[in-house]
């Protein structure tokens, strides 16, 4: 069985970043072995990359989206990213950030990668999404980097 993973925005906008050419060859490298992988993002991801001001860069991270399974934002994943805002997990100017966690969670994905180290692929913040969802009934996710797969 292969490993379900939820790819955030930040994955697609690092493959093509020249500004930080270490996290966009570990992104490239990452990528290489997506057919190991069962990889999702959502319509979310996809809404944002689309509003890459560059038409060309913005093709490219398009394309990255091919062969994705893309999931849709579901009301039940609003309310789970409104849930974790109200916990204070994330800040309401966060609320993609939740939203993504939310997506990636209610259609069981068994990790979530992202290059966004503030806001999700941190100690704490981990810690309280999995509260939050246990104290729920739902499934926990990790949330990882991408060399960290």
């Amino acid at each position: 069985m292969k490993l379900r993973i939820y790819l955030d925005t930040s994955v697609f906008s690092a493959y093509d970043d020249e500004r930080m050419p270490d996290r966009r060859q570990q992104t490239h490298e990452f990528m290489t072995r997506r057919k190991s992988f069962e990889l999702s993002s959502s319509e979310l991801a996809e809404r944002e990359l689309s509003g890459t001001p560059d038409p060309t860069k913005r093709s490219r991270l398009l394309a990255l989206l091919g062969g994705i399974s893309l999931h849709p934002v579901s009301t039940s994943a609003i309310e789970l990213a409104r849930r974790y805002v109200e916990e204070e997990v994330f800040s309401p100017r966060d609320v993609n950030d939740a939203l993504h966690v939310a997506v990636a969670v209610l259609t069981r994905q068994d990790v979530l990668v992202s290059w966004n180290f503030r806001h999700l692929v941190n100690r704490l913040r981990r810690a309280k999404v999995q509260q939050v969802n246990v104290s729920l009934g739902l499934p926990t996710v990790e949330i990882v980097a991408p060399p960290e797969v």
